[in-house]
């Protein structure tokens, strides 16, 4: 099962922003995340009221971003984060909304992120994409790897498009990066298991089956 979350970004928008919001909603994506975070909180304010509006008409879920204070005057329960502002948010902030997202970009930050109470991260950038103009894309072997190493939603961005969103479905549930990170002891093995969709004493069947060795202890 896979989920389509589509980022905002105004510079890189092909019409208005109102039109270009308008034409991505009706591609009916499952969340939205309105990044434009170079904006004053006034101004993010009023742009994230306006597209709530257009969000709630297509049953369309917005996440803002970083803007912990317009997220609470609009009533929106979703927010997403660069890793160092989610981890330094109080743990009584993270209780106030049901969705909580971040930004990771190695393995580490992925399981930084879950240990922190992340319900979703948002891996990349897996391809080239005018967003990160001039930087490498990290590619699928990142993301197959980021995949298992967390039990939450993982949602690969940078330069997807029809031609290869594919690929990056077929990334998210590779059992041999998870049999390897359970034997570096990257992950606990019940984790492995759970992201194998096993049972333990089945992973752990399946495990020596592949050739790999169990943790000390398992």
């Amino acid at each position: 099962m896979y989920k389509k979350i589509c980022v905002t970004n105004r510079a890189l928008a092909a019409h208005p922003f109102a039109e270009q919001i308008k034409r991505v909603l009706d591609a009916k994506p499952d969340m939205l995340i309105l990044r434009e975070k170079d904006l004053s909180e006034a101004d993010y304010e009023n742009l994230a009221a306006s597209v709530k509006t257009l969000c709630e008409r297509t049953e369309t879920q917005l996440i803002l971003h970083s803007y912990l204070e317009v997220a609470r005057k609009l009533g929106i329960s979703a927010i997403h984060m660069p890793l160092a502002g989610f981890t330094a948010m109080s743990e009584e902030e993270k209780a106030e909304f049901i969705v909580r997202g971040a930004s990771v970009h190695s393995v580490e930050d992925a399981l930084r992120a879950e240990r922190a109470g992340a319900t979703y991260v948002t891996a990349g950038h897996i391809y080239e994409t005018d967003c990160k103009k001039g930087l490498p894309s990290r590619g699928l072997d990142f993301l197959k790897e980021v995949c298992a190493a967390v039990r939450i939603p993982v949602y690969a961005i940078g330069g997807i498009d029809e031609m290869n969103a594919d690929a990056c479905i077929a990334a998210g549930g590779r059992k041999q990066t998870i049999f390897s990170f359970v034997q570096d002891g990257i992950i606990p093995l019940s984790v492995g298991a759970d992201k194998a969709n096993l049972s333990i004493e089945t992973f752990k069947a399946e495990m020596r089956k592949a050739g790999y060795k169990l943790p000390a202890n398992s």
